[in-house]
C-alpha cells in the first residue's frame, strides 16, 4: 500500500486506527476516562502551553475520538478535524473562532430547521448577525457580503428538500470576499460530495446522521481543509493575534494548514465544553466503517421511492435530484454522480391534513425527527422541525404545510413502496 493512496471504503475501515499497542485490540477500544496521567512536570507543562501533542483530559481530547477525528478528516480530505457532541455543537464552535460580537455570516435559506431556528435566535445573545440568501440566486450571495461579512454557511444537500447547493459558484463568492466557505455536508456524506473538493474550507457534520448511521449516537464533527489564510486582514483575531491564554502564540503561525482545527480544540471545546463521549465514538466509528455500502443502498432506494411516489395521484410533486426532471439533477450529476442522498421532500393534494395524516398512517417508516438512520423515516416539518417558522419561511426553506419529508434506509425498496402505497390509498 506505500506506493498508492488508499480508496474510499479502505479509509472507511483503517483511517487513523492501528491495532492497540497495549492489548493488540484490533477494534478501536473505548477510553472511558476522564483524564490522562503525565511523564512528568515537564511532559505536562508542554502539553498544557501548546508545545506537545498528547492527552489531557477528555473534554479537550481522547484517543477514542481521536480515532473518529481522523478517518472523517481522511474521508473529507482535509488537514484534521475535531469531534464534539453534536452538530449543533459543531456550529457554535466553528463560528466562535470566527465572529466577533457585531459581526455577520451569510447563510443559505434552504438549511435545516434547527440551524435556521439557532441562527436567527440563539446566536444573537452572541452579536452574531445572519444575513439569508438564496442557494438558488447565486448573486444574492454577493449583494448579502458587507465589511462586517466574516463567513458563508450552506448545506451541501439542503435538509429537507434534497436539493443540490452550487459549491464551486458559492466557493467563488466567498474567495472574493476573502471569507471561509463553511458547508455542513450531513446529508451527502463525504461518499456522495466532498465539499473541500469544490472550494470549501470548513466542513461540517452532524454524525449522529448518516456518518454513525443507525440512530443510537449523537456527534459532530468539524473538518479543517487546510486551505484558509487567517492572517488575511486581520479579520480573524482568534487565529492571527497573540493568544494570551497560550503565552502570546499566534495559532496559524504556529500550526499552519490545521490551526483552524486547533482553534476550535483550544479555544472553542475546552472553554465552551461540548464534548463528544468516547463511547459514542466508538459507536460512530463502528458505523463509518460501512458508510460506501449503506449510502449507495440509501440512494438505490430513495430514486426508487421517489420514482414511484412521483407516478402516484395523490402526489402533487417530488423535490428529489436524482429525477431527470427535477430542477437540481444537473448539478447531482456534477457534484453527487453516486447517487443524490437519501432525504427528500414530497408536496401531497390534500395539503397540511393530508401530510400529517399520511405519517399516522404508514408502517415501516418511524415518525420521528431524525435523518441518515439505517431504517426509513418521516416527518411532516410543518408542524415539526421547522414549526417554529412563519408560513413564508416555511415555503423558502422547502417545507410548506403540504411537504413531507422521508429518509430512505437500507431496507427492501419494495417494502417501503408498499408502505406508503397503502398510506397514500388509505
Amino acid at each position: 500500500m506505500s506506493d498508492r493512496l488508499p480508496g474510499f471504503s479502505t479509509l472507511a475501515v483503517h483511517a487513523g486506527a492501528q491495532p492497540d499497542p497495549t492489548t493488540g485490540a484490533r477494534a478501536t477500544p473505548i477510553y472511558q476516562t476522564t483524564s490522562f496521567v503525565f511523564n512528568d512536570a515537564d511532559h505536562a507543562a508542554s502539553l498544557f502551553g501548546l508545545q506537545a501533542f498528547g492527552n489531557i483530559y477528555t473534554r479537550i481530547g481522547n484517543p477514542t475520538n481521536a480515532v473518529l477525528e481522523e478517518r472523517v478528516a481522511a474521508l473529507e480530505g482535509g488537514t484534521a478535524a475535531l469531534a464534539v457532541a453534536s452538530g449543533h455543537a459543531a456550529q457554535v464552535v466553528v463560528l466562535q473562532q470566527l465572529l466577533q460580537p457585531g459581526d455577520e455570516f451569510i447563510a443559505a435559506r434552504k438549511l435545516y430547521g434547527g440551524s435556521i431556528n439557532q441562527f436567527t435566535h440563539a446566536f444573537k445573545s452572541f452579536g452574531w448577525n445572519v444575513v439569508w440568501a438564496d442557494p438558488d440566486d447565486i448573486a444574492s450571495f454577493e449583494r448579502a457580503v458587507t465589511p462586517r461579512t466574516k463567513a458563508i454557511f450552506i448545506e451541501s444537500i439542503a435538509n429537507p428538500a434534497g436539493s443540490i447547493t452550487d459549491i464551486e459558484a458559492i466557493s467563488t463568492v466567498a474567495r472574493k470576499a476573502g471569507v471561509p466557505l463553511i458547508v455542513d455536508n450531513t446529508l451527502a456524506s463525504p461518499y456522495l460530495i466532498r465539499p473541500i473538493d469544490h472550494g470549501a474550507d470548513i466542513v461540517v457534520h452532524s454524525l449522529t446522521k448518516f456518518l454513525g448511521g443507525h440512530g443510537n449516537s449523537l456527534g459532530g464533527i468539524i473538518v479543517d481543509a487546510g486551505t484558509f489564510d487567517w492572517s488575511t486582514g486581520g479579520k480573524y483575531p482568534m487565529l492571527s493575534e497573540p493568544r494570551p491564554e497560550y503565552h502570546g502564540i499566534r495559532l496559524q503561525e504556529t500550526f499552519g494548514n490545521f490551526a483552524f482545527a486547533i482553534a476550535c480544540r483550544v479555544l472553542g471545546l475546552r472553554d465552551l465544553g461540548p464534548a463528544l463521549s468516547p463511547f459514542n465514538a466508538f459507536m460512530i466509528l463502528t458505523g463509518i466503517e460501512t458508510l460506501p455500502l449503506r449510502m449507495q443502498k440509501h440512494c438505490d432506494n430513495a430514486k426508487a421511492v421517489a420514482e414511484f411516489l412521483a407516478a402516484h395521484p395523490a402526489v402533487a410533486s417530488v423535490s428529489y435530484a436524482g429525477l431527470p426532471s427535477d430542477k437540481y439533477n444537473q448539478l447531482a450529476r456534477k457534484y453527487a454522480p453516486r447517487g443524490a442522498g437519501a432525504v427528500f421532500t414530497f408536496s401531497l393534494k390534500g395539503g397540511y391534513d393530508a401530510g400529517v395524516s399520511l405519517v399516522s398512517k404508514l408502517q415501516l417508516f418511524s415518525h420521528l425527527a431524525n435523518v441518515g438512520d439505517t431504517r426509513s423515516l418521516v416527518i411532516h416539518p410543518a408542524s415539526t422541525t421547522h414549526s417554529q417558522l412563519d408560513d413564508a419561511a416555511k415555503v423558502k426553506s422547502g417545507a410548506g404545510p403540504d411537504v413531507v419529508r422521508l429518509s430512505i434506509g437500507i431496507e427492501d425498496k419494495e417494502d417501503l413502496i408498499a408502505d406508503l402505497e397503502q398510506a397514500l390509498g388509505a
